[in-house]
């Protein structure tokens, strides 16, 4: 498994195409943009490989141009507890990134996925220079706040096809994984690490949620059809089985 600085070193500079799918350069003007794309690289990451690791130190800002990542804690002390997925076009860190700490979490690789990142000194020179970065990164951390709130929520739901649809919900959020629209390229094994179920359950769940008309299954992918309802939707209580007592008389 390549350690961070080997990712790093073969990294390269992005193409126009991948530079023009990375939704928050359009907040920046001409200059700016000029400015990070002089600097911003990106890198291949295979399953299993780590984009940042707990306890070190922050050196860059990344954000996800194709592929699957979760964030998860350190399993050194027991199992570990997935916190998130991260989807394409979604950014994360830079609360870390603006308080220079190291990094509370890791960064993983689900599949093969291409990472864009620029360095913690360019991120703060557009603190310091860009009223659009500014903003961007303002709207970033909120609707990250509200994702770690309906985390909690998520965790407390006894209901597996609920915390699935849940889930889903989350990772379909336009604003924090704009590169997603309607169709997410998930397998479920990816699903069930993430939601923390079996692959068999999560394909019961798949099921459920397809027959209430929230999701379609396709190849290679779910894609949404209801996305309030899988954010805010209650399923249909199970029928509840009665039994016939029979009286024996004598």
């Amino acid at each position: 498994m390549p350690s961070i600085d080997q990712l790093k070193n073969r990294a390269r500079s992005l193409s126009d195409h991948e530079f023009e799918q990375i939704a928050w350069l359009k907040e920046l003007t001409a200059d700016e943009r000029a400015h990070v794309r002089a600097e911003m690289l990106v890198t291949v990451v295979e399953p299993g490989d780590y984009v940042v690791r707990l306890g070190k130190p922050v050196s860059y800002w990344f954000g996800l141009i194709d592929g699957l990542l979760k964030m998860s804690n350190d399993d050194s002390r027991g199992s570990a507890v997935t916190f998130t997925g991260v989807a394409p076009g979604g950014w994360f860190g830079e609360g870390t990134v603006l308080k220079h700490e190291t990094y509370r979490y890791n960064i993983q690789a689900l599949r093969t996925s291409r990472v864009a990142g620029i360095s913690v000194e360019m991120f703060h020179w557009l603190i310091a220079h860009s009223l659009g970065f500014n903003r961007f990164v303002m709207y970033q951390l909120n609707e990250r706040l509200g994702q770690f709130i309906a985390a909690r929520e998520i965790d407390r739901l006894n209901d597996p096809d609920l915390r699935v649809a849940r889930n889903l919900a989350s990772m379909f959020d336009p604003s924090l994984y704009p590169g997603v629209a309607q169709m997410l390229r998930i397998t479920q094994q990816e699903l069930a690490y993430l939601v923390g179920l079996s692959r068999q359950r999560v394909n019961e769940a798949l099921k459920v949620l397809a027959a209430q008309g929230w999701i379609s299954v396709e190849y290679g992918g779910l894609r949404v059809l209801d996305l309030n309802a899988l954010r805010f939707g209650e399923l249909p209580s199970a029928p509840t089985k009665t039994t016939t007592k029979t009286t024996t008389t004598m």
